[in-house]
């Protein structure tokens, strides 16, 4: 199946389920609420099905698969006949209105909490977090860590799999300060080193880099997989199956070798030591330039072959029991609850750039490549999806749940509600800024398409 339909397919399931569950949050409590519910519709614009239940709810499914919606009863929208004005949300006491909007946040926790729950109960597969050779002056060079040691604990937490250890990486980062860290070496023994964050820049684009903290990897022969087209392998005459033996006379013994050492060299002229078969023959490459990370490296466009075998004795398994898996799918949603407002509040300060903000191009690319690694790689990307969505809708912005439970909680602390101007004036700056947002989300979607 093509990537495209691969990202289509799960961008509108994706959707579909974070959706509806959002929205099922506020229409479960509004019934319980005694608040009459007129229409429960996932997705906006032409309807393309509905169905109206017993109750009175219309139930529609619309054609534009990028929110939804609960309609409620309420005399601010229409005339309301008097044996249903008890029903109506805006007659529903200022506590009940508070709990039928947080509702939808809280249903997206829940369902994060679900999703956790599964992927360690399934297991999640990956490797164990044994570093490379850190970079020269990053703080792991600087902190004395060596190629092939085993990061077992970051500051007190277990890190069994290299995703433990990314994600308390970027946890801790965001605090600065220095790191405490407990490694493993080859021969069973264990120390206890300390990472200085000082010059960490705390941009998840950056982090890593300053850290100097990469996965290792066993020696892999550079040998081509795949040529890509268009690149400067392709235009230098390289095939499937050559062996690069050496670059400018250097002798290269590895995939990662070559990778360094063509990285400091973009746009430069090199030669290329290959052998085909039984022949050895010199090529002649452009390094391409290219921007990643904020940096220009080079490279010249080839895939290189990689045994599976090679990572067997790396490979990692973070499994749990189903009483087991509860709290750590709790803790798990709390921590991504908690990493999604610190960086935020990072972004803000401008500690993190806005080129993180994506939007559903982006979305459904992440979506569609889960959904082809596995089930319990789309599970983790719904939970993540799952927890952003509810600290999203939770911000004290005019149009979002949380700018409804600010309006609410002042009616609360003053006894009556906002003027109809205050909240007007505070739903157009949402609106201004949901729109803006919207924009940037889309224009860095669009750049990273091109780039």
């Amino acid at each position: 199946m093509p990537d495209f339909l691969w990202s289509l397919g799960g961008f509108i399931l994706a959707i579909g389920i974070l959706v509806a569950f959002h929205e099922f949050g506020h229409y479960w409590v509004a019934r319980r609420c005694g608040v009459k519910v007129l229409r429960f519709s996932i997705g906006f614009g032409r309807r393309i099905w509905s169905r109206t239940s017993r109750d009175g709810v219309e139930w529609t499914l619309s054609a534009i698969p990028l929110g939804g919606y609960v309609k409620m009863l309420d005399e601010r929208e229409g005339p309301v006949p008097a044996e249903l004005r008890s029903q109506a949300f805006n007659n529903a006491p200022v506590g009940k209105r508070f709990l039928i909007v947080a509702a939808g946040p809280v249903f997206n926790f829940l369902l994060a909490i679900a999703f956790y729950w599964l992927v360690l109960l399934m297991g999640v597969q990956s490797i164990k977090p044994m570093i490379a050779a850190p970079a020269a002056k990053s703080a792991a060079a600087q902190a004395g860590l060596r190629e092939g040691e085993q990061v077992v604990e970051v500051d007190g937490e277990a890190t069994p799999t290299w995703i433990d250890l990314r994600t308390e990486l970027l946890d801790k980062a965001l605090g600065g300060g220095s790191l405490p860290l407990r490694v493993l070496a080859a021969d069973g023994s264990q120390r206890s080193v300390r990472l200085d964050l000082g010059g960490v820049r705390v941009d998840p684009e950056y982090v890593f880099a300053d850290l100097g903290l990469e996965p290792y990897e066993p020696p892999i022969p550079p040998i081509v997989a795949r040529v890509i087209p268009g690149g400067a392998a392709e235009a230098a005459g390289l095939r499937g199956g050559d062996h690069i033996v050496s670059l400018d006379g250097q002798p290269i013994a590895g995939r990662r070798e070559m990778i360094a050492w063509l990285s400091a060299r973009p746009e430069q002229v090199v030669k290329v030591g290959v052998r085909r078969g039984a022949e050895t023959l010199e090529l002649q490459a452009i390094v391409a330039r290219v921007e990643e990370g904020g940096r220009v490296i080079g490279r010249i466009g080839v895939e290189i072959a990689a045994s599976p075998d090679l990572w067997q004795d790396l490979r990692a398994e973070s499994r749990r029991g189903p009483l087991e898996a509860v709290p750590g799918a709790v803790e798990q949603t709390w921590r991504m609850s908690a990493l999604t407002l610190k960086m935020l509040w990072r972004m803000v300060l401008g500690d993190v750039s806005v080129k993180n903000v994506s939007g559903p191009i982006q979305i459904a690319q992440v979506a569609g490549y889960s959904a082809q690694v596995g089930l319990v790689s789309f599970l983790s990307f719904l939970a993540v999806v799952s927890v952003s969505l509810g600290v999203l809708n939770l911000l004290p912005v005019p149009l979002l749940d949380g700018g409804h439970l600010l309006f609410y909680a002042i009616e609360a602390v003053k006894g009556s509600p906002l003027s109809e101007r205050a909240q007007e004036a505070g739903q157009r700056m949402g609106l201004t800024f949901l729109v803006m947002l919207m924009g940037l989300a889309f224009y860095n979607d669009v750049m990273r398409l091109l780039n």
